[in-house]
């Protein structure tokens, strides 16, 4: 086991991207093994301590930063073992909980197979992914990191390692799951009751549903109810070939309807990812890409799974749509090799790269969404969003994962009264999205930074329901406090 607690080694655990500047912590452990691991915790009553769990430092809403708690750093445990088949079309790779994404899915490619979930970010620890069930471009098609683990090893806060497999514990018919561990002893308790929204993507609170499996109450915990040490991720054959395409369009109703098309259930099957850029996205990237269209209102960026007999048929079919909705054909960007799609995978990512250039000229912070709405409520909260930062003269930028419903709005202040009035805004959003059946939070989680909108969002019922499942898991309050629940609903 290793510990630091100079102020140089430490200084790092103290931040993430979420710009929250108040993190402190006597020191900061580095298990080596999962037994160290467990040995941490199983002593963490008897020694006075509390733990933060440390991710890669790549998440938005400040929970890996301590508020006076130790760190434990998981980037130690980071082996990654080989895939091994176990049907013509599927594999499993068993990973721990430090290895990075961006190794995970290099390590699969190499193998002949696929990893689907695909977060931006590609430098986070793949049980941070687990934790907080991240989620990504590609969630149009294969759904968030939640539908691609079929086992996990969990570190349970009194140090019980529990080793979950996908269906082997299930929640009866009034919703009682019952552990035998052997420190904590025999736990019996009920599923959440409380109902998840609508939305396709959702990553906000304990998952619950009627049957559920617990391994799905672990992932998107955010690391409050155990540390995930190591897992199973399944694995797909690598698809034949993609066709990737960047399509503008000179008015929002005919890119809208052109996103329908695409959502059409008997289109969407081969696609994996649909992307949504405003106008003003795009003029940012226009200062690296200045092939990009001045007379465009947005764009439509896609991603086709397809095959060498079919390319061509699918190619035509798409030609086809983008000419029913008067898309800037001759404009577009289509993209069929693997070095032409680098580069447009290259463009996509490199808008918040130029925003974060601009703001630190504005030394000030960006205000940004991450609400998701059913389908069919998507076009009004898209209005509202653009609607509403027009009335006040905001720069802003909205991008994203429309194929999920779901958009980031940035707001760009220019100074501190924009910002307050961003920041007042954004409440006014939040209730706008809830109002419509959404989510506070589809991909990036709750942490510390959110944590007042998951009640407007579950109303205090829901939050004690949450803080029930917490207490009973974790008794001691030993991790991860002031993330996901507050905690205020902690203390009775």
């Amino acid at each position: 086991m290793i510990y630091k607690n100079d102020q140089t080694s430490i200084k790092g655990f103290l931040e993430d991207t979420s710009n929250l500047k108040i993190g402190y912590t006597p020191g900061v452990f580095f298990p080596e093994t999962i037994a160290e691991l467990s040995d941490l915790l199983k002593s963490a009553v008897s020694e006075n301590r509390h733990f933060t769990i440390a991710g890669n430092g790549t998440g938005t809403t400040g929970g890996r930063i301590p508020l006076g708690d130790y760190v434990i750093s998981m980037q130690k445990l980071d082996d990654i073992n080989e895939p091994v088949q176990i049907s013509a079309n599927h594999a499993y790779m068993r990973v721990q909980g430090g290895a990075l994404l961006e190794a995970v899915q290099k390590k699969a490619e190499e193998c002949g197979w696929f990893y689907p979930p695909d977060p931006t970010e590609k430098l986070c620890f793949i049980g941070s992914t687990i934790a907080n069930n991240s989620s990504g471009a590609r969630t149009f098609k294969y759904g968030s990191t939640r539908k691609h683990i079929s086992r996990i090893l969990v570190i349970l806060p009194q140090g019980d390692i529990l080793d979950l497999s996908r269906g082997s514990c299930l929640a009866d018919k009034n919703g009682m799951f019952c552990l035998s561990l052997p420190v904590a002893g025999t736990i019996t308790f009920q599923r959440p009751q409380y109902c998840m929204p609508e939305t396709s993507k959702h990553n906000a609170g304990y998952f619950s549903e009627d049957g559920m499996d617990l391994i799905d109450l672990f992932i998107g915990s955010e690391g409050t109810l155990g540390i995930i040490a190591e897992a199973d991720l399944m694995l797909i054959r690598l698809p034949e070939a993609i066709i990737s395409c960047l399509v503008y369009f000179r008015n929002l109703d005919d890119l809208f309807r052109f996103n329908d098309l695409l959502k059409d259930p008997q289109y969407a099957a081969s696609l994996r990812a649909i992307e949504f850029f405003d106008k003003n996205s795009l003029g940012f990237l226009a200062e690296k890409y200045p092939e990009v269209p001045s007379d465009t209102e947005g764009a439509i960026f896609f991603e086709q799974e397809t095959s060498p007999e079919k390319e061509e048929g699918d190619l035509d079919k798409l030609f086809e749509q983008m000419e029913s909705c008067n898309a800037m054909s001759d404009k577009s960007w289509m993209a069929l090799d693997r070095n032409e799609q680098a580069r447009l995978r290259e463009f996509r990512h490199t808008l918040p790269l130029l925003v974060n250039e601009w703001l630190s000229k504005q030394k000030e912070s960006k205000i940004s969404t991450d609400m998701a709405v059913p389908d069919r409520a998507f076009r009004e909260l898209f209005d509202f969003y653009r609607n509403s930062c027009e009335q006040h003269g905001f720069v802003y930028i909205i991008f994203g994962h429309i194929g999920n419903a779901h958009v980031h709005l940035n707001i760009l202040p220019r100074n501190p009264e924009e910002f307050l009035k961003a920041k007042s805004l954004y409440r006014t959003f939040i209730d706008k999205a809830l109002s419509l059946g959404g989510t506070v939070s589809a991909e990036h989680g709750i942490g510390k930074l959110k944590r007042e909108y998951l009640v407007d969002m579950y109303h205090e019922c829901g939050i004690r329901e949450m803080a029930r499942i917490k207490k009973i898991l974790d008794p001691f309050l030993v991790l991860n406090i002031g993330n996901l629940v507050p905690a205020t609903y902690l203390e009775t």
